[in-house]
């Protein structure tokens, strides 16, 4: 039996960005649409209870895809309101939108892997996120999103045929030697054509990302995987934080 999957929240998954459409309109027409489109969520996440909201910028953006959020409700409710407001007009008109629902994979089982923990940050009044600041990724954070799916055969096949130990083993390493700070799985509800799961694993250097990577681009699995890997950062951290309820 692998990890379980937890049932006790629902996760979006969102490839999102904005299109080069946005920058015909005047400063003054952006700002206005960035802040009804900020009051507008704020209602939804605290309305639901908005879990988390935690957004990656990829270090190469793909066309118009230049970020990754995970946003995380108690329940699907939450998440649907949050993806219908998203997309509405005006601010969405502006947007590139690919969304997944997913529930968290091995919770505990994955956090056995971490062997740098992330210190507590001291807690300090959240700011007001009505007030954006310059939004900017924060440059000394590191994390690889990892997406895969297995091909059909691969439950035709025994662990030992498959590598997984040796695949296992090899990002233990990497965990080990680079200090990985924190690892999260998450598995989509449906089964997209080239993954199914997403891994979040957060290292405290370049370097150690990229050992991830290519510990991940290594053989284990080669046949009965797809993966597709991208390094990315923490996008405004601390303004994310700032949008759930009680600044969790």
């Amino acid at each position: 039996m692998g990890p379980s999957i937890s049932k006790d929240s629902i996760v979006v998954l969102y490839k999102g960005g904005r299109l080069p459409s946005w920058e015909r309109l005047t400063k003054e027409e952006q700002r206005a649409a960035s802040e009804e489109h900020v009051e507008l969520m704020l209602s939804v996440a605290h309305k639901h209870g908005m879990m988390r909201l935690e957004g990656f910028k990829l270090m190469s953006p793909q066309k118009s895809w230049q970020r990754f959020w995970q946003i995380e409700f108690p329940a699907l409710d939450g998440a649907e309101e949050w993806i219908a407001a998203e997309i509405a007009p005006p601010y969405g008109r502006y947007g590139f939108y690919e969304y997944q629902l997913a529930r968290r994979l091995g919770i505990d089982y994955y956090a056995s892997w971490v062997t740098n923990p992330a210190k507590p940050v001291a807690k300090l009044p959240p700011p007001d996120p009505r007030n954006i600041p310059p939004l900017k990724a924060d440059t000394d954070s590191f994390v690889t999103v990892v997406f895969e799916r297995n091909i059909h055969e691969y439950d035709l096949t025994s662990p030992q045929q498959r590598g997984d130990a040796s695949r296992e083993a090899a990002l233990r390493k990497v965990a080990k030697d680079h200090g990985l700070t924190r690892l999260e799985v998450f598995q989509l509800i449906d089964v997209q054509e080239d993954w199914r799961r997403v891994w979040i694993a957060e290292l405290p250097t370049i370097e150690g990302a990229m050992a991830w990577a290519d510990a991940e681009a290594q053989p284990h699995h080669n046949g009965y995987t797809i993966r597709t890997v991208h390094i990315t950062q923490k996008w405004a951290q601390a303004y994310c934080a700032s949008w759930v309820p009680g600044g969790r």
